[in-house]
């Protein structure tokens, strides 16, 4: 697994495609697989947290022993391969206790498998990240055709097969850790004791940097767990909620495989308040035009850079500032602070919010948030250019 190989990441790109097949079938339709079981709106609620639940603690506990190992590639297979076996649990009629338990064990691995591949892939790509992007591309191709696919699929013949998707996404993802190279990441890393990594999160970059993450993804849950409810009041056909969501993806795409010729204009702090700034105008737009078809759509294209170009920004920052070793647990923070905590408060108070205000408030308040991440991130470029 050495950076520059012109096939080593073939495997990863394969694993990303598959991963994100699968969370592009599971994700969506989870919700309305258990309400098919007869389950009421505050059970569904609680079990669709749990995968926000488990990136609280479950990345950055296999990014640690990932560190310690050097064993990414060893981990990533053990984990597909239990989350294969417990989802075999779905198929067993147990009540909302048993689906909750299956969901635990599913998510406790999945959830930090991404954190695994992006540690693994930032070391192979050694700071090309055009390459990053063609890798990473095929995570949202994945996503969109099983989104899609699963959808004409379930409505021809009935949700009742979500378990069978789900066994058979996760056996392509467990067939992909396979082809992935059985190394570790760099062999002088078998007798290095692991690094700490107190010093690196006493830097005020650093803490900055994930004061950005959390304020910026917080307010994305807005688009995540409550757009299509939002499109719903306003009275939007299931259509049209469908075309939005395309639009983003579409977009995500385009940014991921043409980042190569784009991301060296700025620095990847730079990029942190670009994309900062967008998702005020994003989510700004969302709240108070969304009565206007156009103006949504527009808005809908803004996930390019609020969501693709600064995942890949934030990639590259923790690569940098978690280097060697401290890797896996660094990519395990973003996920933890960001879609961790960040989820679970989102969708906590967003709910919330949204119950007691409406969903303009709710966005408006997402967009109070998008501002603060900004200002942080601000911060983090100021610093950087200081330094």
């Amino acid at each position: 697994m050495q950076p520059g190989h012109p096939g080593a990441l073939v495997p990863f790109a394969a694993l990303t495609a598959t991963y994100f097949a699968h969370i592009g079938f599971f994700n969506p339709y989870l919700p309305l697989w258990l309400k098919s079981l007869g389950l009421p709106i505050v059970v569904i609620s609680l079990l669709t947290s749990v995968q926000s639940f488990t990136r609280v603690f479950a990345p950055y506990a296999w990014g640690a022993l990932s560190d310690h190992t050097g064993e990414r590639v060893l981990l990533l297979r053990i984990s597909a391969a239990v989350a294969l076996v417990a989802s075999a649990g779905f198929w067993v009629e147990g009540g909302p206790w048993w689906v909750g338990l299956v969901l635990l064990v599913v998510f406790t691995h999945t959830s930090s498998m991404m954190s695994l591949t992006e540690a693994a892939v930032a070391h192979l790509v050694a700071g090309d990240w055009g390459r990053y992007g063609r890798v990473r591309v095929w995570g949202s191709i994945g996503f969109m055709i099983t989104v899609f696919a699963a959808g004409a699929w379930f409505d021809a013949h009935g949700i009742g097969s979500f378990p069978a998707w789900t066994v058979a996404t996760l056996a392509g993802v467990l067939a992909c850790t396979l082809w992935l190279p059985r190394v570790r990441e760099t062999a002088h890393h078998d007798k290095a004791p692991a690094e700490p990594i107190g010093p690196a999160l006493r830097q005020p970059v650093v803490r900055w940097f994930f004061g950005a993450l959390f304020f910026h993804v917080m307010a994305h849950f807005a688009i995540y767990g409550f757009i299509s409810l939002y499109l719903d009041a306003l009275g939007y056909g299931k259509s049209t909620i469908g075309a939005l969501w395309a639009v983003s993806v579409i977009t995500e795409i385009a940014w991921f495989y043409t980042q190569g010729r784009l991301i060296g204009r700025f620095t990847m702090a730079g990029w942190l308040v670009v994309c900062g700034a967008t998702a005020v105008l994003r989510l700004g737009m969302t709240a108070g035009l969304g009565q206007w078809l156009l103006a949504l759509f527009l808005a809908q294209a803004l996930h390019a850079l609020t969501f693709a170009t600064h995942h890949t920004a934030c990639i590259a920052l923790v690569s940098h500032h978690f280097p060697g070793r401290m890797r896996g647990r660094g990519q395990a923070l973003f996920t933890v602070i960001g879609y961790g905590f960040g989820g679970v408060v989102g969708v906590l108070t967003g709910g919330a919010v949204a119950d007691r205000w409406g969903f303009e408030v709710m966005f408006a308040g997402a967009t109070g948030l998008a501002l603060l991440g900004t200002l942080c991130a601000w911060r983090v470029l100021r610093l950087e250019r200081a330094g």
